[in-house]
């Protein structure tokens, strides 16, 4: 019923978090004594690594608000849920949230975790030299 309200705090804060370490690494970067070298962690930047799983998590907030609302369970009157229309509706879908809400919160940020680490792998193993045509 409302289980991806879950899901969308969390993309609210990662996002505004990501917003907060873009602008510290602009401003860390226009530091007069900025190494010229780039660490793996600046090729790919922890802004643009929250941004990521800012989008994983807003796209499943916008999947699953759509098939809520496809299926009547959010209207576009107040109270916008239709569960909260009933106290004992309103039990049901809180423990919606509390267990499908939070597992796929959880599920999305551990899937993004798992890319973190394989970026991570790929960033840090050493460049193959060219094979040459001539052998």
């Amino acid at each position: 019923m409302a289980c991806f309200l879950i899901s969308a705090a969390e993309a609210l804060v990662v996002t505004a978090v990501a917003q907060g370490v873009k602008h510290y690494e602009k401003k860390k970067e226009e530091t007069p004594g900025h190494a010229a070298e780039k660490l793996s962690s600046e090729i790919y930047p922890w802004s643009r690594r929250l941004m990521l799983l800012a989008y994983l998590l807003w796209g499943g907030v916008v999947l699953l608000a759509f098939e809520h609302v496809w299926h009547g369970e959010v209207v576009p009157w107040f109270p916008f849920l239709t569960a909260m229309g009933d106290p004992a509706d309103k039990a049901e879908m809180l423990h919606e949230m509390a267990t499908v809400g939070v597992t796929m919160a959880c599920l999305v940020t551990a899937v993004w975790g798992v890319i973190m680490g394989v970026i991570n792998a790929m960033l840090k193993r050493p460049e193959k030299e060219p094979v040459s045509a001539a052998a």
